[in-house]
């Protein structure tokens, strides 16, 4: 009697231990395989495993979308913003990492029979020629039952009794969130894309700087790749096209850029046969190798691309001349001109560095006094700021501003030949009765980053203290009309000065305060930057796309915030040169400034910047 009655304790303790696992599993569903009801968190769920989470997520979210985006990780770089911008429509990037081109015709199968679909972009990565069918990690790479064909009653019995350790990781997970992406919610819910708000905000420019920060590109390796499975890729491509065709889908095939070195991994008479055998199939876009296939600071690694290259490609699609791209980006491959195309495909000259990228010092000065006897770090005497002007005349230096640094790398505009940067902080007074005359005379350029909460002010904000006077909104505008002078923001009101507030925390400058709630900080820096954009563009009737960081510092969810305000440029207090790059958005983020006062000569001023 006592063995029987152990028995049926163990066996209910199996059956409460079994309850309470799959209980835990469908409540916090790592894998978003049961709609994640409780927490929503998409990002998380895709992150765990895209084919399954971003299907569940369309099952009540396709009525946002009319068109999608397919293919293996590399198309996260195919900005859903500029096909929307492109074509009016909808689209969403429905893309899963590791992705073959057998999960991608299911994927396509199921929104073609399941929802109205306007539009299938299919991104034909030369990487799925090496594995047609690669049925993946069981339970981080399988497919939703509604798309592969298992049986649905297996499927949900292996994502109920999963090892609770995946749903203990998003519990922890939890209370780890940060507004920036991290390792484990790497995508953007919304567009289906990848959340690449720190990778867009990446300072670089200089190609050591880059190696360092990606040595995967300093001695790539070499080594020869077998394109097995091209006649199952082709052949997919094909039946999706037909699908598309009946049920009157606009398709577009794309093959991507690829850096130079990962493409020399295939061999050659294999990527021509690829081509030849695709193009009798679907007229496609081929952008697998040109000139920006040089330039390891456009890609991640060999096969995966910034989000800019992306950018590029639509533009050229859609025939948007305002984006810039060499001139021998893309090409629409027929039936008819593949011979053609492949004839010249290998026959790409690598640029030359100084054809895509300008080195351009930038200066950094504040206040500019007449009285020698008030010259300081932060103070220089008209006398001295004319000598330094003029020298940089005389050397062959040429003024530039922010937007014109910032049409060279999104438009591709020309610069000078030796560009310089001459800046101002703050919005001085001074800067418009004494260094905007010197300005006109030797008609060299500046930007002036000021400060809104003082801007037009002789009395520090609504306090009785006064203060070193700020010029105002008839001043700015006119250096602006000018086309001399730019001016552009150094915050709203993160650049505050202890003695003179009267309330607690002092914000001296635009790093979050010690605790402080992140997403309230990311909203304050959003809503500061609104304010100081709508203050200035009133007065001078520029665009504000560029921040002078007040004192220098920054952090990178505040950079990240800025961006997304549509700040293009920002400048530090770091000393040092730049290197911006056309077509590199990224190059244009955390300049480097030397600063300047009457403690250097002209001739100093002139080597440090030229060194």
């Amino acid at each position: 009697m006592k063995a029987k009655h152990w028995c049926m304790m163990f066996l209910a303790s199996v059956v409460l231990v079994g309850l309470l696992l799959a209980g835990l599993n469908f409540l916090v569903d790592p894998f978003g395989a049961f709609g994640d009801t409780i927490f929503q968190w998409w990002s998380y769920d895709e992150t765990t495993n895209p084919r399954i989470a971003k299907q569940t997520y369309l099952e009540t979210h396709h009525g946002e979308y009319d068109s999608y985006i397919v293919g293996c990780s590399s198309t996260s770089s195919f900005p859903v913003a500029a096909l929307n911008e492109y074509t009016g429509d909808r689209f969403y990037n429905a893309f899963v990492y590791g992705a073959d081109m057998e999960d991608t015709e299911l994927q396509v199968n199921y929104l073609l029979d399941h929802y109205e679909v306007k539009n299938i972009v299919l991104n034909v990565h030369i990487v799925n020629t090496l594995h047609y069918s690669d049925p993946g990690e069981p339970m981080t790479g399988a497919m939703p039952a509604s798309l592969s064909g298992e049986n649905p009653v297996s499927y949900t019995l292996r994502y109920l009794f999963a090892d609770p350790r995946y749903a203990l990781a998003k519990l922890d997970a939890l209370g780890e969130d940060t507004w920036l992406p991290q390792t484990f919610d790497v995508f953007d819910e919304a567009t289906g894309e990848y959340d690449k708000r720190l990778r867009d905000i990446e300072p670089i420019g200089d190609l050591e700087r880059y190696f360092e920060a990606y040595p995967e590109f300093v001695n790539y390796p070499s080594y020869t790749v077998d394109m097995v499975d091209l006649e199952e890729t082709v052949a997919s491509v094909a039946r999706i096209k037909a699908r598309c065709d009946e049920a009157g889908v606009d398709f577009l095939a794309v093959c991507p850029t690829n850096y130079v070195d990962y493409l020399r991994l295939y061999q050659p008479e294999q990527v021509e046969e690829f081509f030849r055998q695709l193009a009798q199939v679907t007229d496609f876009w081929d952008f697998s190798f040109n000139a920006i296939s040089y330039d390891p600071r456009f890609f991640y690694d060999g096969s995966h691309f910034r989000n800019a290259v992306g950018e590029m490609m639509f533009a050229e699609i859609y025939g948007n001349d305002s984006v810039w791209r060499p001139e021998d980006f893309g090409t629409l491959v027929t039936a008819e001109n593949v011979e053609e195309h492949l004839a010249t495909y290998w026959d790409v000259p690598e640029p030359a560095e100084e054809d895509r990228t300008a080195q351009v010092p930038i200066l950094c000065y504040h206040s500019v006094v007449e009285d020698p006897a008030l010259a300081s770090a932060y103070a220089i005497t008209a006398e001295a700021f004319e000598a330094q002007i003029r020298a940089l005349s005389e050397a062959g230096y040429v003024g530039v501003t922010t937007e014109e640094l910032i049409a060279y790398v999104y438009e591709g505009a020309p610069l000078p030949d030796k560009p310089v940067l001459i800046t101002f902080d703050d919005g001085y007074l001074d800067n418009y009765t004494l260094a905007y005359p010197i300005l006109q005379k030797y008609n060299m350029k500046a930007t002036i980053f000021a400060v809104g909460s003082t801007f037009g002010s002789t009395y520090y904000k609504d306090t009785d203290h006064a203060m070193t006077p700020h010029f105002g909104a008839e001043e700015a505008r006119e250096m602006a009309q000018s086309g001399l002078i730019s001016i552009q923001s150094h915050t709203y009101d993160f650049h505050q000065w202890a003695p003179y507030e009267e309330s607690e925390p002092v914000r001296s400058n635009i790093l979050p305060l010690e605790g402080e709630d992140e997403w309230e900080y990311a909203d304050l820096v959003a809503q500061d930057f609104q304010k100081s954009r709508a203050l200035l563009e009133e007065a001078t009737g520029q665009a504000v796309e560029a921040l002078a960081f007040p004192g220098g510092e920054h952090c990178e969810l505040a950079e990240a915030v800025l961006r997304l305000e549509g700040v293009k440029l920002t400048v530090t207090t770091q000393a040092g040169g730049n290197t911006i790059v056309k077509g590199l958005p990224q190059s244009l983020y955390c300049l480097g400034r030397y600063y300047s006062s009457d403690a250097l000569t002209p001739e100093q001023v002139v080597e440090m910047i030229g060194g």
